[in-house]
């Protein structure tokens, strides 16, 4: 067997890889040599002079790749370049290139560098200034080498073109504008007969077209392809084509027997191996990664991937990381993938440019669908510099099976001359869009109210599939209002899904701020990931609505055959495919200090054959003892061993925690009344009431004074106190009584027993339309350290984002998170839903509340209005006090819609007729 070399060449921090892709060492392999770093942790030093902004006006060192800013030099902006337009760094490196190269071709290649970007070799221009900057370009700069010696290569970034369309398309942008040489920069040295690009087709059904370019191609040159394997063995034949002298494109056909299509949940990659061979042997050879599959998309029908119609759950990603700008790496790449994989979306749409060839290498091979953007928000390119970025931007990125459509510019930034640019470059002829308007036979319509989706569903015509929508500013949108609207989305007849915006909050990490996270106000705090990808709440609402598996059972009935209604949401896979794994529980009690649930009983359900889009039953052969457990967990496993969704239900009724609370020792109810504060002291407690209002003012213990008060106020409603009773009820028994003036006939009634905790019963009606309902407390935000409870969490909800929180046992500290302006989560204020009991920790004494009943929400707290909020959209209303065991809570909007224009679960609650609504609660303060 041949020896593989890799010949690493170094001098100073110049890095020279040799790639070979053939058995032995060949003239005719691609060699890059590295002059900057390859990504945001490898970088290269190179001398650096800015005209403006930080550290302006002398020549020092900065790392490449990267973004100036982040690096310490010049000035921020975001959205235009209101400060020092005319920002403009210069760059300069020495390197050296081996003799042994001198009879090739040498091509400078730039990944990409924003804005307009001039290069010098030795003191001459590479080339025409290159304008835009987020695409791949590259200059021939064999003449200008000095093979022999040091070569210096100078640099001019502007962020400021001389084309006034690329600032308008690039530098007034919804976005961070960057400045700097921010993805790698290397030569590129091949023969003098060589491939310059392939370009391929290759259908579902096997059938493989080819363009090879090339240049300088003799009369007795030939080109062969072969399809191979990840770990090289061959598929098929290899298939061979005749050249002409001067050819400089070359097409080959062959029909590729036994392939695997490439799909989302199936990502098959194959390599291709492309030599171009003379006289003597192989002249050059190139591989290509890539995948078999057909696109198509079918007017008045939908978008079809392999003959299956496709529905994109897909969201919208900035390349962007707080410490480094643009400047990323594979890792976070691969990172961000994982997190949409997570979330089971299957889409990504690369909003406002093309992304790094990392993030399209990581979404073939883990498997997304992608949306690949000309650059242009609400702006477009003139047609002579569009043309050229076009071709860049197709050129580069065309043999990635991942990407399904083009995007021509967004929001209005489409030059219509461009959209017949795209289909010279590439040979599958993938469709072209137009984010945010109806064309080309597609909608994709951003941010439509629930009521526009429901019209196009009666009468839309065109394939719809929104490119923005639930836009996800602080903690609204994203999770919130996702059930309603892609419930009514899934009925247009032309349905193909949507994308959310956006992916993370494009914080930057200011350098001129001490590292301060900058959102830019209301601008840029729009993801379902903080800038460091925490996750937020709706990450998991997104989880549980977009999973490609669905459980319709809500709850677990007393009598159950243990059979789970299931639905199949793949596009592709079987569920024959996936595994299913239950487990029964005994949940931790609050007296429980390590909160240590007990796992009963675990087994996998019966395999189940469902194909994409039926629906069946799931068995999972429970055991007979089953209620002496808590709770249910049945979780989705892919064929990749990886979770898709885990579902949760209690098994037991709230009331069951508190049936076995006793004590029986017997106690003393002493009273006293004094300044219409009215006291009964029960065993060691100390319960205070205001005689005017009825309301608890205060419990006192042996240790310490417990200040929870101003309740139980009904939520929503300003109470006056009707009646004020208190009575002894036998020998062990002591009541309280208030009763309210009103409509809503509000009731209260406080019960302290022999050893029991304090059971307070409630009663009220409601009719109409309103926020909340239920009854709230007040208790010393600056006294509260953290809470347990058992209930859905870990994360708050809104009414319009119940979906994605598991039923269990959970713990947080105190936090004061701001949704989006700071990213500690989970947050610690707001609705918790389905809550059994629930303990308030604090500085004073904890103490513990239990439910009777279900579907209860307890409120932790008011969070607290965004800094940057200009309306109340994603500011919800709350009751005026702090602590809540509630009824219904409010939903919330988005940026640019309130609630209510966002579906049914977002409307306020409603009560048609007078309805009676009681609770009990049990307060334990030992």
């Amino acid at each position: 067997m041949l020896r593989i070399l890799n010949l690493i060449f170094k001098r100073s921090t110049s890095l020279l890889i040799i790639l070979l892709l053939g058995g032995k060492i060949f003239a005719q392999q691609t060699i890059i040599q590295y002059l900057s770093g390859t990504d945001k942790d490898h970088t290269v030093t190179w001398d650096f002079y800015i005209n403006t902004g930080m550290k302006s006006g002398s020549w020092n060192k900065i790392q490449v790749p990267s973004n100036w800013e982040q690096q310490g030099f010049g000035t921020y902006n975001y959205y235009r370049d209101t400060e020092n337009p005319n920002e403009q760094g210069k760059y300069k490196y020495n390197f050296k290139v081996p003799a042994s190269n001198s009879n090739k071709n040498v091509f400078i290649v730039f990944e990409a560098s924003m804005t307009e970007t001039e290069v010098k070799i030795n003191g001459q221009l590479a080339g025409p200034i290159h304008q835009g900057g987020f695409y791949r370009f590259k200059y021939n700069i064999t003449k200008l080498l000095n093979f022999k010696g040091d070569n210096l290569l100078e640099v001019t970034v502007s962020k400021k073109s001389t084309n006034e369309s690329v600032n308008q398309a690039e530098r007034k942008a919804d976005f961070w504008l960057f400045g700097g040489i921010f993805r790698p920069v290397y030569l590129e040295i091949v023969p003098q007969t060589y491939i310059d690009r392939i370009a391929i087709n290759a259908k579902a059904n096997g059938t493989l077209y080819l363009d090879a370019f090339t240049e300088n191609l003799g009369d007795k040159n030939s080109m062969k392809a072969q399809v191979q394997k990840l770990n090289g063995e061959p598929v098929g034949l290899p298939f061979t084509v005749k050249t002409a002298a001067g050819q400089q494109k070359v097409s080959l056909q062959q029909q590729v027997k036994g392939i695997l299509p490439w799909n989302p949940e199936s990502p098959n990659l194959y390599n291709l191996s492309v030599t171009l061979n003379g006289p003597q042997g192989i002249v050059h050879q190139v591989k290509q990664r890539f995948g078999f599959r057909t696109t198509e998309m079918r007017l008045q029908d939908g978008f079809y991937v392999n003959d299956k119609k496709v529905i994109f759950k897909g969201v919208c990603r900035h390349s962007e990381w707080p410490e480094s700008g643009r400047t990323l790496s594979k890792e976070i790449s691969l990172m961000d993938v994982k997190l949409m994989k997570e979330m089971n979306m299957n889409a990504v749409r690369m909003s406002h440019y093309p992304p790094d060839q990392h993030f399209l290498d990581v979404c073939d091979s883990l498997g997304m669908f992608v949306l690949d953007e000309l650059t242009g928000w609400q702006a477009k390119y003139d047609t002579e510099v569009g043309k050229k970025l076009v071709k860049e931007l197709v050129v580069r990125d065309v043999n990635h099976p991942s990407i399904v459509l083009w995007d021509n510019g967004n929001e209005g930034g489409f030059n219509t001359d461009l959209d017949a640019e795209y289909p010279k470059y590439d040979p599958q002829q993938r469709w072209v869009i137009h984010p945010w308007e109806k064309f080309n036979g597609t909608d994709t319509k951003h941010y439509p109210d629930y009521n526009y989706v429901v019209n196009a569903v009666l009468y839309g015509k065109e394939v719809f599939f929104p490119t923005e929508f639930m836009h996800g500013l602080y903690d609204g949108g994203q999770g919130a209002g996702l059930e309603d609207f892609w419930d009514e989305m899934s009925k247009h007849p032309h349905f193909a899904g949507g994308f959310l915006w956006s992916f993370h909050d494009e914080g930057v990490a200011r350098t001129d701020r001490n590292g301060q996270i900058d959102v830019q106000g209301n601008s840029a705090p729009d993801g379902i990931l903080g800038p460091h990808r925490e996750k937020e709440g709706s990450f998991y609402t997104i989880k549980e609505v977009w999973s490609p598996v669905q459980i319709g059972n809500k709850y677990i009935p007393e009598v159950f055959d243990g059979r789970l209604e299931i639905e199949n949401k793949y596009i592709y896979t079987n569920l024959n495919k996936c595994t299913f794994k239950w487990k029964l529980v005994t949940l931790a009690s609050p007296n429980d200090v390590n909160l240590q649930s007990k796992i009963n009983a675990s087994g996998n359900a019966v395999p189940i054959n469902v194909e994409p889009g039926a629906k069946g039953f799931l068995h999972l052969n429970l055991p007979a003892d089953r209620k002496n457990s808590n709770a249910l967990y049945v979780t989705a496993i892919d064929q990749y061993n990886k979770e898709i969704f885990t579902w949760s239900w209690a098994l037991k009724a709230p009331e069951s925690a508190i049936k076995n609370y006793a004590d029986k020792r017997s106690i003393k109810i002493d009273t006293t009344l004094q300044d219409g504060i009215f006291m009964v002291k029960a065993d060691v407690l100390s319960y205070y009431f205001d005689t005017k209002t009825g309301f608890l003012q205060k419990v006192v213990t042996v240790k310490s004074t417990i200040n929870l008060s101003e309740g139980p106020a009904l939520a929503g409603v300003k109470n006056t106190l009707k009646k004020f009773n208190h009575y002894a009820l036998g020998n062990d028994y002591y009541i309280v009584e208030a009763q309210y003036e009103g409509d809503l006939k509000f009731t209260v009634k406080w019960t302290f027993s022999s050893g029991k905790p304090a059971k307070l019963n409630y009663q009220y009606g409601q009719k109409g339309e309103f926020d909340f309902s239920g009854i709230t407390f007040n208790f010393p935000e600056e006294q509260i350290t953290g809470m347990k409870w058992e209930g859905r969490g870990p994360y708050r909800v809104w009414k319009n984002r119940l979906k994605g929180q598991q039923f269990g046992v959970w713990h947080k500290d105190y936090n004061n998170t701001i949704t989006g302006e700071s990213w500690i989560y989970p947050e610690f204020k707001g609705y918790h839903a389905d809550v059994y009991w629930v303990t308030v920790e604090n500085k004073q004494a904890p103490f513990t509340v239990y439910m009777d009943q279900k579907d209860m929400f307890f409120q932790m707290l008011k969070p607290g209005k965004p800094v940057g909020a200009n309306n109340d959209n994603t500011n919800p209303p709350f009751p005026e006090g702090n602590l809540g065991f509630l009824n219904a809570i409010s939903p919330i909007g988005t940026k640019f819609q309130p609630a209510d224009k966002m579906g049914p679960q977002s409307q306020k609650n409603m009560q048609l007729n007078y309805s009676p609504v009681k609770g009990t609660l049990w307060f334990d303060f030992k």
